[in-house]
Protein backbone atom coordinates (compact mmCIF):
# COMPACT_ATOMS: atom_id res chain seq x y z
CA UNK A 1 0.00 0.00 0.00
CA UNK A 2 1.41 3.37 -0.98
CA UNK A 3 1.99 6.04 1.63
CA UNK A 4 -0.82 8.09 0.16
CA UNK A 5 -3.25 5.21 0.57
CA UNK A 6 -2.50 4.64 4.28
CA UNK A 7 -5.67 4.84 6.41
CA UNK A 8 -6.03 7.85 8.67
CA UNK A 9 -6.10 6.80 12.31
CA UNK A 10 -8.90 8.48 14.22
CA UNK A 11 -8.06 9.06 17.91
CA UNK A 12 -10.17 6.82 20.12
CA UNK A 13 -12.57 8.47 22.58
CA UNK A 14 -14.14 6.74 25.59
CA UNK A 15 -17.92 6.56 25.95
CA UNK A 16 -19.50 8.84 28.60
CA UNK A 17 -20.32 5.80 30.75
CA UNK A 18 -16.66 4.74 30.69
CA UNK A 19 -15.56 8.18 31.85
CA UNK A 20 -18.15 8.20 34.62
CA UNK A 21 -16.85 4.87 35.89
CA UNK A 22 -13.21 5.98 35.47
CA UNK A 23 -13.72 9.10 37.57
CA UNK A 24 -15.56 7.03 40.16
CA UNK A 25 -12.53 4.71 40.48
CA UNK A 26 -10.19 7.69 40.87
CA UNK A 27 -12.45 9.21 43.50
CA UNK A 28 -12.32 5.94 45.45
CA UNK A 29 -8.51 5.86 45.27
CA UNK A 30 -8.33 9.46 46.46
CA UNK A 31 -10.77 8.95 49.29
CA UNK A 32 -8.90 5.87 50.52
CA UNK A 33 -5.38 7.31 50.33
CA UNK A 34 -5.33 11.13 50.21
CA UNK A 35 -5.82 11.82 53.88
CA UNK A 36 -5.09 15.55 53.55
CA UNK A 37 -5.80 16.34 49.91
CA UNK A 38 -9.25 14.75 50.01
CA UNK A 39 -10.59 17.33 52.45
CA UNK A 40 -9.60 20.18 50.15
CA UNK A 41 -11.19 18.44 47.16
CA UNK A 42 -14.57 18.48 48.92
CA UNK A 43 -14.78 22.27 48.63
CA UNK A 44 -14.30 22.24 44.85
CA UNK A 45 -16.96 22.21 42.14
CA UNK A 46 -17.63 18.64 40.95
CA UNK A 47 -15.77 18.82 37.62
CA UNK A 48 -12.62 20.19 39.23
CA UNK A 49 -12.88 17.70 42.08
CA UNK A 50 -13.03 14.87 39.55
CA UNK A 51 -10.01 16.18 37.66
CA UNK A 52 -7.87 16.46 40.78
CA UNK A 53 -8.91 12.95 41.82
CA UNK A 54 -7.64 11.68 38.47
CA UNK A 55 -4.30 13.46 38.98
CA UNK A 56 -4.01 12.06 42.50
CA UNK A 57 -4.80 8.52 41.32
CA UNK A 58 -2.07 8.79 38.68
CA UNK A 59 0.45 9.92 41.31
CA UNK A 60 -0.68 7.14 43.64
CA UNK A 61 -0.03 4.53 40.97
CA UNK A 62 3.46 5.96 40.39
CA UNK A 63 4.21 5.88 44.13
CA UNK A 64 2.91 2.35 44.53
CA UNK A 65 5.21 1.12 41.77
CA UNK A 66 8.23 3.00 43.13
CA UNK A 67 7.67 1.74 46.68
CA UNK A 68 6.75 -1.88 45.88
CA UNK A 69 8.99 -3.97 48.19
CA UNK A 70 8.22 -7.09 46.19
CA UNK A 71 10.00 -5.79 43.09
CA UNK A 72 13.70 -5.36 42.43
CA UNK A 73 14.93 -1.88 41.47
CA UNK A 74 15.15 -2.75 37.77
CA UNK A 75 11.62 -4.17 37.79
CA UNK A 76 10.26 -1.00 39.37
CA UNK A 77 12.00 1.14 36.77
CA UNK A 78 10.59 -1.04 34.00
CA UNK A 79 7.05 -0.79 35.41
CA UNK A 80 7.33 2.99 35.79
CA UNK A 81 8.56 3.30 32.19
CA UNK A 82 5.70 1.09 31.01
CA UNK A 83 3.19 3.15 33.00
CA UNK A 84 4.50 6.37 31.44
CA UNK A 85 4.40 4.79 27.97
CA UNK A 86 0.77 3.81 28.61
CA UNK A 87 0.00 7.43 29.52
CA UNK A 88 1.64 8.67 26.32
CA UNK A 89 -0.40 6.19 24.31
CA UNK A 90 -3.65 7.34 25.91
CA UNK A 91 -2.69 10.98 25.34
CA UNK A 92 -2.25 10.18 21.63
CA UNK A 93 -5.72 8.68 21.42
CA UNK A 94 -4.85 5.00 21.68
CA UNK A 95 -7.59 2.85 23.29
CA UNK A 96 -7.15 2.00 26.97
CA UNK A 97 -9.28 0.32 29.58
CA UNK A 98 -7.28 1.69 32.52
CA UNK A 99 -9.68 3.95 34.48
CA UNK A 100 -6.90 6.20 35.76
CA UNK A 101 -5.61 6.93 32.27
CA UNK A 102 -9.14 7.42 30.94
CA UNK A 103 -9.93 10.00 33.62
CA UNK A 104 -6.51 11.67 33.55
CA UNK A 105 -6.40 12.22 29.80
CA UNK A 106 -9.95 13.57 29.88
CA UNK A 107 -8.99 15.99 32.66
CA UNK A 108 -5.83 16.95 30.79
CA UNK A 109 -7.82 17.91 27.70
CA UNK A 110 -10.53 19.67 29.70
CA UNK A 111 -8.10 21.87 31.66
CA UNK A 112 -5.24 22.12 29.14
CA UNK A 113 -2.69 20.56 31.48
CA UNK A 114 0.73 20.52 29.75
CA UNK A 115 1.86 16.95 29.06
CA UNK A 116 5.34 17.76 30.33
CA UNK A 117 3.99 18.35 33.84
CA UNK A 118 2.52 14.85 33.99
CA UNK A 119 5.81 13.43 32.74
CA UNK A 120 7.63 15.32 35.48
CA UNK A 121 5.36 13.75 38.10
CA UNK A 122 6.38 10.27 36.97
CA UNK A 123 10.05 11.27 36.65
CA UNK A 124 10.01 12.62 40.19
CA UNK A 125 8.72 9.32 41.50
CA UNK A 126 11.44 7.52 39.54
CA UNK A 127 14.03 9.51 41.51
CA UNK A 128 13.11 7.32 44.50
CA UNK A 129 13.96 4.18 42.53
CA UNK A 130 17.71 4.25 42.90
CA UNK A 131 20.47 1.73 43.42
CA UNK A 132 21.93 2.50 46.88
CA UNK A 133 25.42 2.30 45.36
CA UNK A 134 24.60 4.71 42.53
CA UNK A 135 27.28 7.30 41.86
CA UNK A 136 24.83 10.21 41.87
CA UNK A 137 23.71 9.49 45.43
CA UNK A 138 25.57 9.83 48.71
CA UNK A 139 27.30 6.67 49.85
CA UNK A 140 24.96 4.21 51.56
CA UNK A 141 25.18 3.91 55.31
CA UNK A 142 24.81 0.40 56.70
CA UNK A 143 25.75 0.20 60.36
CA UNK A 144 23.38 -2.73 60.79
CA UNK A 145 23.43 -5.42 58.12
CA UNK A 146 19.96 -6.59 59.10
CA UNK A 147 18.52 -3.14 58.53
CA UNK A 148 20.03 -2.85 55.07
CA UNK A 149 21.67 0.20 53.48
CA UNK A 150 20.42 3.66 54.36
CA UNK A 151 20.89 6.07 51.47
CA UNK A 152 21.19 9.83 51.88
CA UNK A 153 19.26 10.77 48.77
CA UNK A 154 20.60 14.30 48.20
CA UNK A 155 23.84 16.08 48.98
CA UNK A 156 22.53 19.67 49.06
CA UNK A 157 19.25 21.47 49.59
CA UNK A 158 19.32 22.53 45.94
CA UNK A 159 19.49 18.84 44.98
CA UNK A 160 16.50 18.16 47.23
CA UNK A 161 14.60 21.06 45.65
CA UNK A 162 14.80 19.38 42.23
CA UNK A 163 13.17 16.28 43.69
CA UNK A 164 10.55 18.38 45.48
CA UNK A 165 9.88 20.29 42.27
CA UNK A 166 9.06 17.11 40.39
CA UNK A 167 6.98 15.37 43.05
CA UNK A 168 5.28 18.39 44.61
CA UNK A 169 5.83 21.75 42.88
CA UNK A 170 4.67 20.18 39.63
CA UNK A 171 1.54 19.06 41.47
CA UNK A 172 0.98 22.70 42.37
CA UNK A 173 1.32 23.71 38.73
CA UNK A 174 -1.13 20.99 37.65
CA UNK A 175 -3.56 22.09 40.37
CA UNK A 176 -3.64 25.73 39.28
CA UNK A 177 -4.42 24.66 35.72
CA UNK A 178 -7.47 22.89 37.13
CA UNK A 179 -8.28 25.67 39.58
CA UNK A 180 -8.02 28.27 36.82
CA UNK A 181 -5.62 31.21 36.63
CA UNK A 182 -4.53 33.85 34.10
CA UNK A 183 -1.55 35.69 35.57
CA UNK A 184 1.78 33.85 35.10
CA UNK A 185 2.82 35.24 38.50
CA UNK A 186 0.77 32.38 39.97
CA UNK A 187 3.22 29.76 38.71
CA UNK A 188 6.29 30.42 40.93
CA UNK A 189 3.97 30.82 43.91
CA UNK A 190 2.44 27.39 43.18
CA UNK A 191 5.94 25.91 42.94
CA UNK A 192 6.93 27.33 46.33
CA UNK A 193 3.69 26.14 47.90
CA UNK A 194 4.31 22.61 46.59
CA UNK A 195 7.82 22.71 48.06
CA UNK A 196 6.31 23.57 51.45
CA UNK A 197 3.97 20.58 51.31
CA UNK A 198 6.81 18.21 50.45
CA UNK A 199 9.15 19.57 53.12
CA UNK A 200 6.37 19.06 55.67
CA UNK A 201 5.99 15.46 54.50
CA UNK A 202 9.75 14.92 54.71
CA UNK A 203 9.88 16.24 58.28
CA UNK A 204 6.87 14.16 59.36
CA UNK A 205 8.07 10.96 57.69
CA UNK A 206 11.78 11.00 58.64
CA UNK A 207 11.48 7.81 60.70
CA UNK A 208 9.23 6.01 58.20
CA UNK A 209 11.46 6.90 55.24
CA UNK A 210 14.58 5.76 57.10
CA UNK A 211 12.90 2.40 57.69
CA UNK A 212 12.59 2.16 53.89
CA UNK A 213 16.29 2.99 53.49
CA UNK A 214 15.80 6.61 52.44
CA UNK A 215 16.96 9.87 54.00
CA UNK A 216 15.71 13.01 52.28
CA UNK A 217 17.37 15.41 54.70
CA UNK A 218 20.30 16.81 52.68
CA UNK A 219 23.78 15.59 53.54
CA UNK A 220 25.03 19.17 53.92
CA UNK A 221 22.27 19.92 56.45
CA UNK A 222 23.04 16.80 58.46
CA UNK A 223 26.72 17.77 58.54
CA UNK A 224 25.87 21.34 59.56
CA UNK A 225 24.38 20.05 62.81
CA UNK A 226 26.91 17.28 63.37
CA UNK A 227 24.43 14.51 62.54
CA UNK A 228 24.77 11.28 60.64
CA UNK A 229 22.17 9.30 58.73
CA UNK A 230 23.12 6.20 60.73
CA UNK A 231 21.52 7.74 63.82
CA UNK A 232 18.11 7.36 62.17
CA UNK A 233 18.36 3.58 62.11
CA UNK A 234 18.36 3.16 65.86
CA UNK A 235 16.32 5.21 68.32
CA UNK A 236 17.16 8.79 67.35
CA UNK A 237 17.74 11.43 69.99
CA UNK A 238 15.03 13.98 69.25
CA UNK A 239 17.02 16.81 70.80
CA UNK A 240 19.88 16.21 68.36
CA UNK A 241 17.60 16.46 65.32
CA UNK A 242 15.46 19.33 66.58
CA UNK A 243 17.49 22.21 65.11
CA UNK A 244 17.82 20.49 61.73
CA UNK A 245 14.10 19.81 61.46
CA UNK A 246 13.36 23.38 62.58
CA UNK A 247 15.54 24.63 59.70
CA UNK A 248 13.52 22.62 57.19
CA UNK A 249 10.30 23.82 58.84
CA UNK A 250 11.33 27.47 58.41
CA UNK A 251 11.90 26.78 54.71
CA UNK A 252 8.42 25.25 54.52
CA UNK A 253 6.87 28.27 56.23
CA UNK A 254 8.22 30.50 53.46
CA UNK A 255 6.39 28.28 50.99
CA UNK A 256 3.12 28.57 52.88
CA UNK A 257 3.44 32.36 52.74
CA UNK A 258 3.75 32.00 48.97
CA UNK A 259 0.62 29.85 49.06
CA UNK A 260 -1.27 32.64 50.83
CA UNK A 261 -0.18 35.01 48.06
CA UNK A 262 -1.29 32.49 45.42
CA UNK A 263 -4.93 32.26 46.54
CA UNK A 264 -6.13 35.55 44.95
CA UNK A 265 -4.60 34.55 41.59
CA UNK A 266 -6.83 31.51 41.06
CA UNK A 267 -10.52 31.31 40.15
CA UNK A 268 -12.88 32.24 42.97
CA UNK A 269 -14.63 28.86 43.01
CA UNK A 270 -11.28 27.18 43.77
CA UNK A 271 -9.89 29.60 46.35
CA UNK A 272 -11.55 27.88 49.36
CA UNK A 273 -10.05 24.51 48.35
CA UNK A 274 -6.53 25.92 48.15
CA UNK A 275 -7.07 27.70 51.46
CA UNK A 276 -8.14 24.41 53.09
CA UNK A 277 -5.16 22.52 51.66
CA UNK A 278 -2.62 25.13 52.77
CA UNK A 279 -4.05 25.36 56.25
CA UNK A 280 -4.27 21.60 56.77
CA UNK A 281 -0.59 21.23 55.91
CA UNK A 282 0.43 24.34 57.84
CA UNK A 283 -1.49 23.10 60.89
CA UNK A 284 0.33 19.77 60.58
CA UNK A 285 3.71 21.53 60.49
CA UNK A 286 2.88 23.63 63.54
CA UNK A 287 1.67 20.54 65.40
CA UNK A 288 5.07 18.97 64.75
CA UNK A 289 6.79 22.14 65.95
CA UNK A 290 4.64 22.18 69.10
CA UNK A 291 5.92 18.68 69.84
CA UNK A 292 9.48 20.03 69.65
CA UNK A 293 9.95 18.16 66.36
CA UNK A 294 9.56 14.76 67.99
CA UNK A 295 8.62 12.79 64.89
CA UNK A 296 10.33 9.66 66.18
CA UNK A 297 8.09 8.47 69.01
CA UNK A 298 5.04 8.32 66.73
CA UNK A 299 3.71 9.69 63.46
CA UNK A 300 2.24 13.17 63.84
CA UNK A 301 -1.12 13.60 62.12
CA UNK A 302 -4.12 15.88 62.34
CA UNK A 303 -7.24 14.40 63.86
CA UNK A 304 -10.41 14.18 61.79
CA UNK A 305 -11.96 16.90 63.96
CA UNK A 306 -9.00 19.22 63.33
CA UNK A 307 -9.36 18.70 59.58
CA UNK A 308 -13.13 19.15 59.72
CA UNK A 309 -12.74 22.48 61.51
CA UNK A 310 -10.49 23.72 58.71
CA UNK A 311 -12.86 22.25 56.10
CA UNK A 312 -15.82 24.00 57.74
CA UNK A 313 -14.06 27.36 57.46
CA UNK A 314 -13.37 26.56 53.80
CA UNK A 315 -17.05 25.85 53.15
CA UNK A 316 -17.95 29.15 54.78
CA UNK A 317 -15.57 30.94 52.41
CA UNK A 318 -17.21 29.20 49.43
CA UNK A 319 -20.72 30.20 50.60
CA UNK A 320 -19.80 33.82 51.29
Amino acid sequence: MSAGAQPVLVPWSPAPAQLTMAYSVCRGITRANARNFYYAFLVLPKRKRQALSAVYAFMRRCDDIADDPGLAVQERRFKLDSWLDALHGAQQGQPTDDPILLALTDAQRRYTIPAGLLDDLALGTAMDVVDPASDNQSAPVSPDAAAGPLTVQYKTFDDLKLYCYRVASVVGLVCIHIFGYRDPAAEPLAEQCGLAFQLTNIIRDVKEDAAMGRVYLPEEDLAKFGLSAAELLATPDTTRFRRLLALEADRAREGYQAGDQLIPYIAEDSQPALWVLINIYRKLLEKIAARQYDVFSGKVTLTVSEKLRILGKGFLQRIT
